[in-house]
């Protein structure tokens, strides 16, 4: 059984058990979310589809960590015009553990 869920903006596709990387969420290490934007429900085959969501359709996951995502480094450069410029940046995310799926 996988569910499509939409999570701060983005959308995963999801499974029982699994830990999933996703934007940064209000909420201490450890602490209990819930997601009722479920998008899509496949059980063996039977697949259900929201309009845009599935009514009564919910996530119950824990936030496992808060970290730091690998630095991107953003370059630009305009040829023979001597402009380069050099950018970093490092997203903030937060690891979540999806215990409980309800379709």
């Amino acid at each position: 059984m996988y569910v499509i869920v939409d999570i701060a903006g983005q959308q995963f596709k999801v499974e029982q058990g699994q830990e999933v990387f996703v934007n940064r969420l209000e909420g201490e290490k450890g602490a209990s979310v819930e997601f009722d934007k479920v998008l899509l429900s496949d059980t063996d085959g039977n697949v259900k589809i929201g309009t845009p969501v599935l009514e009564g359709a919910k996530i119950n996951a824990t936030i496992v960590e808060h970290l730091r995502g690998d630095k991107v480094t953003v370059f630009h450069k305009k040829r023979r015009k001597g402009y380069q410029k050099s950018n970093g940046f490092r997203a903030d995310l937060s690891k979540v553990l999806i215990e409980k799926i309800t379709v």
